[in-house]
């Protein structure tokens, strides 16, 4: 993929495929945002919070595309 600025000229964005820790950490993530909101699981620290938790899981698997080592 590449990115045109305006100073520098075209660069490449480097995007690369996330760990196999971080893949796993974001599909854990959804499935348990899944499980309580379709089958009504209730789990303390997530309840009335499922959208912020799926947005947490998405993120995190974008900023392991985006940022090496991760």
């Amino acid at each position: 993929m590449r990115v045109r600025l305006r100073a520098e000229g075209v660069h490449d964005m480097g995007l690369k495929a996330p760990s196999i820790v971080t893949f796993m950490l974001s599909v854990i993530l959804t499935v348990i945002v899944l499980t309580s909101q379709f089958f009504g699981a209730e789990i303390p620290w997530l309840t009335g919070h499922e959208s912020w938790a799926l947005l947490a899981s998405y993120t995190i698997l974008m900023l392991g595309c985006m940022v090496r080592g991760m």
